[in-house]
């Protein structure tokens, strides 16, 4: 159960989000591209202020690239609605669901690396039966687990292996859909779980450490799944919004402690306590990092970590998701929705109040990174309010010509 705390937001006056302080949260330095003049920073940074009023925004931090380049960063906002301490941009959030770009390119990895096959059936890797009663004889296979078809559901829950398992749970069968595996899509936190306990059995390495001895410090990104591995004063903490009371709740079991699980971790099979499939903790300028390698098609500043064939694989087109005009590739999202008019690529996030979003074009010259720890989650569009809206302000005063 997650362990939560109420605030009211009365004294908590979103106007004041508007003048960049959130009761004595100050923003945090801007990068803009040389030839952008004070004016238009300004400008920006007043247009974001009054997106973050219209969805209640506890904390927003934004990221542009543009031609292989990070043009533009603005942190704003309280990363604490107690001590009021501001967003600094090397602070970092839990990303939710954006997470599982990152489990699908260390697959990927292990399939360059010959440990692996995207048609590896998961039973035999994980040593368990791992199989939808009414399709016995169809293996699940990796490809499946990986873009969302493998007929598996979170409807018994997704923070244990053992919900999958038919000797640990009497209610395992509820985790299957009634079609048969690879014929239809949704959208399944335990099927990413599930491929984070085979990274871990079929590189003999524990899920955190494998993020970041094979991603996160090859292209020297500071984060990790694993919150004893990071600054605790870093964290961005996460607020759930009560419309009806109108308090925030922080979600403080977004960075809990899990020193005692640890000691008793299962290699292959403990791997949801990382949370593969949306627990890492990152900034959202080191997540604009990451999404110029995938831009730049497995590399970064010259550190390549994935061969081009596998990131093409990832951002393909394979299933239609239940958004019209949006597909799932392999831990990677094209979509129609996020930018009016636009084609774009990436991931995006819903959790413990966080709203989050990386997406690039699909011609790779410009991408976004959206990050929020809190707000009232207004949704007119496919996407939270507070994404479409940032994404396109950044677009207009950045990225068109």
């Amino acid at each position: 159960m997650f362990q939560t705390r109420k605030l009211s937001i009365k004294n908590f006056i979103l106007s004041v989000c508007i003048a960049a302080s959130f009761i004595g949260c100050q923003s945090s330095n801007t990068t803009v591209e040389e030839n952008n003049n004070g004016q238009q920073e300004v400008s920006i940074e007043k247009q974001l202020n009054t997106i973050m009023q219209r969805s209640s925004a506890v904390g927003l931090a934004v990221v542009a690239v543009k031609e292989g380049q990070i043009i533009y960063n603005k942190s704003l906002g309280c990363k604490d609605l107690v001590t009021k301490a501001p967003i600094a941009d090397n602070d970092v959030i839990r990303i939710a669901s954006i997470s599982k770009s990152f489990a699908a390119t260390a697959i990927m990895q292990l399939v360059e690396s010959g440990k692996l096959s995207l048609e590896t059936d998961a039973s035999e890797i994980l040593g368990f039966s791992i199989r939808n009663p009414k399709y016995p004889n169809t293996p699940i296979t990796v490809r499946m687990l990986l873009s969302h078809t493998s007929s598996m559901s979170d409807s018994n829950g997704y923070f244990s292996l053992d919900n999958l398992n038919p000797s640990t749970s009497p209610t395992w069968e509820k985790v299957w859909n009634d079609y048969a595996p690879g014929t239809g899509y949704q959208y399944c936190n335990l099927g990413f779980n599930t491929l984070g306990a085979i990274i871990e059995k079929v590189s003999g390495e524990r899920f955190d450490q494998y993020i970041m001895n094979h991603i996160l410090k090859p292209l020297n990104l500071y984060g990790s799944h694993n919150v004893h591995e990071l600054d605790p004063e870093r964290f961005i903490k996460l607020y759930s919004y009560n419309s009806g009371s109108q308090s925030y709740t922080e979600s403080e079991s977004a960075y809990k402690p899990i020193e005692d699980e640890l000691a008793n971790y299962t290699l292959g099979y403990s791997t949801p306590l990382f949370s593969p499939t949306g627990g890492l903790k990152i900034s959202p300028l080191d997540l604009a990092k990451a999404m110029m390698m995938h831009m730049n098609y497995g590399t970064l500043n010259g550190v390549k970590i994935l061969d081009s064939t596998s990131c093409a694989m990832m951002q393909s087109k394979i299933i239609p998701t239940n958004y019209t005009n949006e597909y799932y590739g392999m831990g990677i999202i094209t979509t129609d929705n996020l930018l009016k008019g636009h084609t774009l690529i990436g991931h995006d996030g819903l959790a413990l109040g966080a709203y989050t979003a990386m997406y690039w074009s699909t011609d790779r010259k410009y991408g976004f990174v959206v990050a929020t720890n809190g707000c009232n989650g207004k949704t007119d569009y496919d996407f939270a309010n507070i994404l479409c809206e940032s994404v396109e302000c950044l677009y207009y005063n950045l990225i068109k010509e």
